[in-house]
C-alpha cells in the first residue's frame, strides 16, 4: 500500500481534533483499494460494497474494524491506554514538545525500533501495539481497542487515501482469503470472539456485526451443500423443493430472486458494472468452495493440534504473459493445485448433472413434463452453477494459452465427478 493523498493526515486530523468527539477516536480507517483493476474487477478483489457500504456502516455501531492498513491511530489507544471521558489531549503542549538528545543518540535510538529488539520481554503483542499469535492480528488489535472504551471512524474521500497491489491469478486471490478465513475464524473461536470479549464493553450491534467475517470459513458448508447435493440427488431422482406448480414454490423464488436483484442494485449502486457483479458473484462461489473450506479445515487442524501457525505472503508479481490475460480480464489458472481440483470437479459434477437433467425433460416431453414441474428449481441450480462457471469449461477444454488448467486437472476432474455421478445412481 502506498500514499495516494497528500491530505490524507490533514483529513485524519480534523477528525482527532474534534473538540466534541475528537478525543475518543483511536484510530481514522481508510478503504483497502487498489490501482490494478479491471473495469470489471475479474476476481472482485475491491470487496465493492463491503469496503463502501459495511465498513462505513459500522460508524454508527463504534466504527469499523482495524484492517491492517491505511490507518492513523492515536498513539495512546495503540499503546494501551484505557480511554477516560474526561481524556483531552493538550494539543498545544504537544506541538511545543522538543527532542533534547543529540542526533547521534537519536539515530541508535532508530536503529533499536528498526530491530524491533526493545519489544523482547515487554507487554508489545500482548497489552500493547498489535496482538499476536493469530493471522489476522489487525482484526483483534481494533476490537481490543474497542473493548477498553475508544471508538473509530471510517474516511472514505473522493481521492483514495491509499492504495496498493490487487491478485492478478486466481490462485493468488484464493491463498490470500484462505489466511483471512483461517485467521477470522480462528478468533471466533479464540478468547477473542467478540461475542465473548467484547461483553459489557462494546454494544451488542458492534458485537454481532464482527461475527459474518469471523464465519467467512465456516460458510463453505452450507455453499458446498447447495453445490453437491441438489445436483446428486437430481440424478438419482430425490426432489428436494416444492414442485413448480405447488404455491410453497413461491418463498424459495422469492428469496433467491429478489435476494440476488437487492445484490445487484447494491453493486451498481457502489459504482460496479453488471458484469462486475457477475464476477464478483462467481469469485465469491470459488472462494467459498476453496479457500472458506480449506481455512475452516486447517483451523480445525491446529485446534486439535495436527498443525502450525503458518503465516502465507500473497505473491504479487507477475510476468508480462499473465498481466496481458489479466487486463483481457481471461481468468488466470495455470498451476496445479488442490484448490483447482475441488473447482473443476464440482464444475463437472454440475455439468453431468444438467446432461442427465436434460436428458430426463427431453425423455418426459410426452407426460406433461412431470419431471420439469417436479424437479424445475433442482434443474435451475445446477444450470446456474454451470452459467458461472463457464470460464472452469473454457480452461478445462478449450484455452491454449499457459492460463489454462493442467491436463492433470482435467483428467482427475472427470473421473472424480463419473464417480460421484455413478454412486449417486447405484
Amino acid at each position: 500500500m502506498y500514499s495516494n493523498n497528500s491530505k490524507s493526515i490533514k483529513y485524519s486530523l480534523c477528525i482527532f481534533m474534534d473538540e466534541e468527539k475528537g478525543d475518543e477516536i483511536a484510530y481514522i480507517q481508510f478503504p483497502q483499494k487498489f490501482n490494478n483493476l479491471t473495469k470489471n474487477d475479474i476476481y472482485g478483489s475491491s470487496l465493492r460494497v463491503i469496503q463502501q457500504l459495511e465498513l462505513a456502516g459500522l460508524d454508527a455501531n463504534g466504527g469499523p474494524m482495524y484492517i491492517g492498513t491505511g490507518c492513523f491511530h492515536r498513539r495512546e489507544a495503540l499503546c494501551g491506554k484505557k480511554y477516560e471521558k474526561n481524556y483531552k489531549v493538550d494539543w498545544k503542549k504537544l506541538n511545543d514538545t522538543k527532542a533534547n538528545e543529540s542526533a547521534s543518540v537519536l539515530e541508535e535510538t532508530c536503529k533499536v525500533l528498526a530491530s524491533c529488539t526493545f519489544e523482547h520481554n515487554t507487554p508489545w503483542g500482548k497489552e500493547m501495539g498489535l496482538k499476536y499469535g493469530i493471522l489476522v492480528e489487525d482484526i483483534i488489535t481494533g476490537l481490543s481497542i474497542k473493548c477498553r472504551g475508544w471508538k473509530s471512524m471510517y474516511l472514505n474521500p473522493e481521492r483514495e487515501g491509499f492504495l496498493g497491489v490487487a491478485p492478478t491469478t486466481l490462485l493468488q486471490l484464493l491463498v490470500q482469503h484462505t489466511r483471512w478465513a483461517e485467521g477470522h475464524l480462528q478468533i471466533f473461536l479464540s478468547r477473542y470472539c467478540s461475542l465473548v470479549y467484547g461483553y459489557k464493553r462494546i454494544p451488542l450491534k458492534l458485537r454481532l456485526a464482527y461475527c459474518p467475517f469471523n464465519l467467512w470459513a465456516a460458510n463453505c458448508l452450507a455453499t458446498l451443500y447447495y453445490v453437491v447435493v441438489p445436483c446428486l440427488c437430481l440424478l438419482k431422482g430425490f426432489s428436494l423443493f416444492p414442485k413448480i406448480s405447488s404455491p410453497w414454490v413461491v418463498p424459495f423464488v422469492y428469496v433467491a430472486f429478489v435476494h440476488r436483484a437487492y445484490s445487484l442494485g447494491e453493486f451498481l449502486w457502489c459504482g460496479g458494472t453488471f458484469r462486475g457483479w457477475c464476477n464478483d458473484q462467481r469469485v465469491w462461489l470459488f472462494k467459498r468452495t476453496t479457500s472458506y473450506f480449506f481455512a475452516f479445515f486447517q483451523t480445525i487442524l491446529k485446534l486439535l493440534g495436527y498443525s502450525q501457525l503458518t503465516f502465507a505472503l500473497t505473491a504479487k508479481v507477475s510476468d508480462e504473459n499473465v498481466s496481458e490475460r489479466y487486463e483481457q480480464e481471461l481468468i488466470e489458472f495455470g498451476a496445479t493445485s488442490p484448490m483447482f481440483d475441488i473447482l473443476a470437479t464440482l464444475a463437472m459434477l454440475n455439468l453431468f448433472g444438467s446432461f442427465g437433467a436434460i436428458k430426463k425433460v427431453i425423455l418426459d416431453a410426452d407426460e406433461d413434463f412431470k419431471v420439469l414441474d417436479q424437479f424445475g428449481l433442482q434443474i435451475l441450480l445446477c444450470l446456474v452453477l454451470v452459467t458461472i462457471n463457464l470460464p472452469v469449461y473454457q480452461a478445462l477444454f478449450f484455452r491454449k494459452d499457459n492460463g489454462k488448467l493442467p491436463s492433470s486437472v482435467t483428467y482427475k476432474s472427470i473421473i472424480f465427478a463419473l464417480l460421484a455421478c455413478t454412486v449417486a445412481m447405484y
